[in-house]
């Protein structure tokens, strides 16, 4: 598995993983039509940076971007989000890339790591953003609409770098 800086050519496979997700409604607050316009700028424009995680052929299984939390006096706080391509779940894909982003968030003089909206049934993610050391530092009831399960709750999750 390498992980590696987004390249433009990288777009295509990035857009399939992360439009399939969104579609899903179940994971992230993006609207399930979402244009791959509006996708691109999310998920490569506006962040600092973003990520890709390929296989040893270099198909490219998932993504992951990088960006303050907050402007000005909030900013020493990054956020990240991470999708991994339905078929490599279950294959430390997300715990490499949180490491990963880790690491690089410490290297860009971050001091700490937020996720703002972790959907409380992505149970999977939950557990393991918890292995990793992040706290639950707050429940936002149903602040999800989830396409099939309604309104959900939704979890806020921090972590110190230092």
């Amino acid at each position: 598995m390498n992980i590696r800086p987004y390249e433009d050519k990288d777009w295509p496979k990035v857009w399939e993983i992360i439009g399939e997700v969104f579609r899903q409604g179940e994971t992230y607050a993006y609207s399930p039509d979402i244009t791959e316009e509006e996708a691109h700028h999310a998920w490569i424009e506006y962040p600092t940076q973003t990520f890709v995680v390929a296989d040893d052929q270099g198909m490219t299984l998932g993504a992951y971007y990088i960006k303050p939390n907050q402007p000005g006096l909030g900013a020493h706080v990054c956020n990240c989000g991470y999708i991994t391509a339905p078929e490599a779940r279950g294959k430390g894909l997300a715990r490499a890339m949180c490491e990963h982003s880790q690491e690089q968030a410490r290297e860009m003089g971050f001091k700490a790591m937020q996720f703002n909206l972790v959907v409380s049934t992505n149970t999977v993610a939950v557990r393991l953003w918890k292995k990793l050391g992040f706290e639950e530092i707050g429940v936002l009831p149903k602040a999800f609409n989830h396409k099939k399960l309604g309104y959900v709750d939704a979890l806020i999750l921090y972590k110190l770098l230092d």
